[in-house]
């Protein structure tokens, strides 16, 4: 089952990483003062990403541009 981990880094702040079942790490969360602030974000990750699209951002010609990809 894929995990969530929270950890202090060498800075002094709190960050989650998310495992996959086979142990990979395939996320990892910005920094947070509290550990109370990771949980959140790792509440509102579970909360927000079910129905989150993807979406790969690309720069042309210095303009920005979103492509929507299928999953």
């Amino acid at each position: 089952m894929a995990k969530f981990e929270v950890y202090l880094d060498e800075f002094g702040e709190y960050r989650f990483r998310l495992r996959a079942r086979n142990g990979q790490i395939i996320a990892i969360s910005q920094g947070y003062k509290s550990k109370e602030g990771c949980i959140k974000g790792i509440q509102s990750v579970k909360e927000n990403a079910p129905d989150a699209r993807v979406v790969i951002l690309e720069e042309a010609s210095g303009e920005k541009r979103e492509n929507e990809a299928s999953t």
